[in-house]
């Protein structure tokens, strides 16, 4: 009975890629990834003879997949002036602080970015 290349090893090439396949579909399902990106899979079969070329050794590296990375986090921050008159960088918010928005919740406080040292 002929079998693919992929079936030989007791079936432990094609266990390697199967073994990769669910990471591949992770990333896909990933929202935080580019949906339009490729992924990929990297089989690299080795064939080695001996001097009566008779006899093959075969070797299979599965490389790991490569995948789309996640989509950038963007924010916009404001600079302006704290309580005591320094400098104060807070990110910007759709609406005003205590604003109610339509569903009928309350715009919470900006966050406020932690100057270190600086003037």
């Amino acid at each position: 009975m002929e079998k693919s290349i992929l079936e030989m090893a007791r079936g432990a090439i094609l266990e390697r890629v199967d073994y990769e396949i669910p990471r591949i579909i992770e990333n896909i399902r990933d929202p935080n990834t580019d949906s339009s990106k490729k992924r990929s899979i990297t089989l690299t079969l080795t064939f080695k003879t001996d001097f009566s070329r008779e006899n093959i050794s075969l070797e299979c590296d599965v490389k790991p997949p490569k995948l789309a990375p996640t989509n950038p986090v963007a924010t916009n921050l404001y600079i302006t002036t704290d309580e005591m008159g320094g400098v104060a960088v807070v990110e910007l918010s759709p609406q005003i602080q205590g604003q109610l928005d339509l569903s009928g919740g309350v715009q919470e406080e900006p966050a406020k970015l932690r100057l270190i040292g600086g003037k």
